[in-house]
Formats: C-alpha cells, sequence, structure tokens
C-alpha cells in the first residue's frame, strides 16, 4: 500500500529526495502544489487538494497556489507536468487542469527549480 507524506518545503530538496517519496507513493511521481507568491511547495500527499488546503491552513492565498505532478526520474521540461483539478478557476481566468498564463508557469518552474536540487 502507498504510503504518503505531506510536507512543506520552505528549503531545497535534492532530486532524489523526491524520487525516494514518489518511490513510497505513486512510484515515479509525486504530487505537488507551489504557492508562487510566498515560494513555498507542498508536496508528498496523495492528492493536490489535499496540499492545497495545508498551504491555505499555513497562510497561503488561493490565488497563488497551482498544483503540479514532478517526475524526479525524468530531465528537461519532461520532469514537470502543469496538471491538477485545482487549477480550474474560470473566475482567475484558468479554464483547464493546466496552467494557461506563461508567466504564471514560468514563475512556477523557477519556483520549482529553486526548491529542488539536482545534487
Amino acid at each position: 500500500m502507498p504510503e504518503f507524506r505531506l510536507q512543506v518545503l520552505r528549503s531545497p530538496v535534492t532530486r532524489a529526495a523526491l524520487a525516494a517519496e514518489a518511490a513510497d507513493g505513486f512510484g515515479d511521481m509525486i504530487k505537488a502544489v507551489v504557492d508562487v507568491r510566498r515560494g513555498i511547495m507542498a508536496i508528498g500527499a496523495q492528492l493536490h487538494s489535499d496540499e492545497e488546503a495545508a498551504l491555505l491552513d499555513d497562510g497561503s492565498m488561493q490565488g497563488d497556489l497551482w498544483g503540479i505532478n514532478l517526475y524526479p526520474g525524468e530531465s528537461g521540461e519532461e520532469w514537470l507536468e502543469f496538471d491538477s483539478m485545482v487549477n480550474l478557476r474560470p473566475a482567475q481566468g484558468n479554464r483547464s487542469r493546466g496552467v494557461d498564463d506563461d508567466a504564471t508557469r514560468s514563475a512556477i518552474r523557477r519556483l520549482v527549480h529553486a526548491l529542488v536540487s539536482d545534487a
């Protein structure tokens, strides 16, 4: 049975650590929700909505949160996937499970790069 451990990342972790978390859960993938304003990321839950709730409880604002999937064993663009039900926000202009705004996608990439090292 998969084991999930929700945690809020405020400082960098390694891809190897994410790979270990993924292996305990979904195998090759780990779900995450990022707060692009606060520069933090929740990982390790079975559902993006659980990570979103944890960040909201921690003081995040809904409009700053975006769900992603990370594939620690992949490289380049393949390792970060913009796909989550928490991203469906027509009132905010996001009408898909992805992240429709280029600037927001870039901010998410920068945040993930800052919080996940290849070492």
